[in-house]
């Protein structure tokens, strides 16, 4: 059984993504050949929060729980545009575009303007960074080492850091040293690890004597504080020794260690010889390497069963809050709505030519460049609108203009849009916007009452000629 966000961010999220879990777990098809499966994670994206009983710590405002150690961006806007005293006053936004990508645009804006300090590291001038205080440009992806860490792979999980094809421009830095200076600003780290520097350097040469984690571990042991700034360290120390451009790799050899001392016979599966540092540093190097993706480990479905968390190695079916929205469902009645807004719209669609927000320009896209509007010939029809026109996509919250397109795979009732559009960009001195901005018309407060997650699957608007 495979879910996306068709269901993860339509009406009943939550419910669904409960329900979903069950076909396959009642039907006895969990950790088996063909079926649903536990992946162990290289680096571990995900993590499990306690509840609120057993001590999580809850936003101040809106008293909302963390879900994997996360808090939903959905709530942000809350959290900050209040006169609440434990507001939050400062926000750093890294590689993101809130202003843009997150549900409710309005809210967004006027919350962003009641920020003391707003700080965005980013590679592009977002609507996030035309709104912030300062600035940090970074490096592009083509410019430093970089990778993904959804190693989903099984029973082989693979993993690729990409190496750099170019050499930097302009002011932009590595995130890593950009972290490291406004942590040595902060007084929390010294500017530089002499003793460690020279360490990995020789550590590089003569990796068997050990050199750089012996003296590693003796400065944590001497500045236990620097435990929560390893990441970080790891750059500036290790990252030194590695190629030109591949420092941030230098936080994989720390992955590299917890990962074999967790999973050692997994790892030597894929052909690496030794145990304990020797493998953990011959993973380091196969994947510091290599220009093409590499073997992690090779899992048995008989070994997934022993990533279960819960103390019994059993799956815990009954969740209350599930069991209590399964029995309150009903079909919704929106009457008033339905008449002022007759349209369900799929915000955020994704099609050939959807991007992140670094690609701010339409020149890019061979098709679909302004993002069009998809309608069913029938509905195009009573509303008299032609292909192409120019038209007012409006909801409760907002209206936006759009391009219609006659698409008679769309189910008549619905429209859908795509997600990554509406950015500005700079045209021959003038600042325009690339297709529909989404969010204008989506709201902060129509969403899951336990996930917080908008309903971007469904949104209610009407279509409106343009006069």
């Amino acid at each position: 059984v495979q879910a996306d966000l068709g269901i993860q961010q339509s009406l009943n999220s939550t419910l669904n993504s409960y329900l979903e879990k069950l076909l396959f777990l009642i039907t006895g098809n969990f950790n088996k050949e063909g079926g649903n499966h536990l992946v162990p994670l290289f680096a571990p994206l995900l993590a499990h929060s306690k509840s609120p009983e057993e001590g999580a710590p809850l936003t101040q405002v809106t008293g909302m729980h963390p879900i994997s150690k996360f808090y939903p961006p959905n709530i942000l806007p809350k959290e900050i545009d209040t006169d609440h005293p434990r507001r939050i006053r400062a926000l750093i936004v890294d590689s993101a575009n809130p202003a843009l990508s997150g549900a409710d645009t309005q809210a967004y804006d006027a919350a962003f303007k009641k920020l003391e300090l707003l700080v965005v590291i980013d590679v592009a001038m977002t609507e996030t960074a035309r709104a912030a205080h300062y600035v940090l440009p970074a490096q592009t992806q083509f410019e430093k080492g970089e990778a993904a860490f959804f190693t989903f792979g099984f029973p082989t999980s693979y993993f690729h850091i990409r190496k750099p094809i170019l050499q930097p421009e302009d002011e932009g830095l590595q995130e890593g040293e950009i972290y490291r200076r406004l942590l040595v600003a902060m007084g929390k780290i010294p500017d530089r690890f002499p003793k460690l520097e020279a360490a990995a350097k020789l550590d590089r040469i003569y990796p068997s004597a050990r050199l750089f984690p012996t003296a590693l571990m003796a400065a944590l042991k001497l500045n236990p504080k620097w435990q929560a700034y390893l990441p970080v360290i790891l750059y500036a120390t290790l990252g030194k020794a590695l190629p030109p451009g591949m420092a941030p790799a230098a936080s994989i050899w720390g992955v590299s260690q917890f990962y074999v001392n967790r999973y050692k016979k997994q790892v030597q599966r894929t052909g690496l010889k030794g145990s304990g540092y020797t493998l953990a540093n011959a993973l380091f190097e196969r994947c510091l390497r290599s220009d093409r993706s590499v073997p992690l480990a090779t899992f048995t479905y008989e070994e997934t069963w022993r990533l279960m968390r819960t103390p019994d190695k059993r799956v815990h079916l009954y969740i209350e809050e599930m069991i209590d929205q399964l029995k309150a469902l009903k079909v919704a009645q929106h009457d008033d709505e339905e008449r002022a807004f007759p349209f369900i719209l799929m915000a955020g669609e994704r099609r050939a030519y959807n991007a992140n927000q670094i690609f701010r320009t339409p020149d890019w896209r061979k098709t679909d460049k302004e993002g069009a509007m998809r309608m069913h010939p029938n509905d195009c029809d009573a509303l008299h609108m032609q292909e192409g026109e120019r038209v007012i996509c409006r909801s409760a919250r907002g209206a936006i203009e759009v391009v219609v397109r006659r698409d008679d795979t769309v189910q008549p009732g619905m429209l859908t849009l795509p997600h990554g559009y509406g950015m500005l960009y700079e045209k021959r001195g003038k600042r325009v916007r690339n297709g529909p901005s989404i969010n204008e018309l989506t709201e902060s407060e129509r969403s899951d009452p336990i996930a917080k997650t908008p309903y971007h699957k469904y949104v209610r608007v009407a279509v409106e000629k343009l006069t």
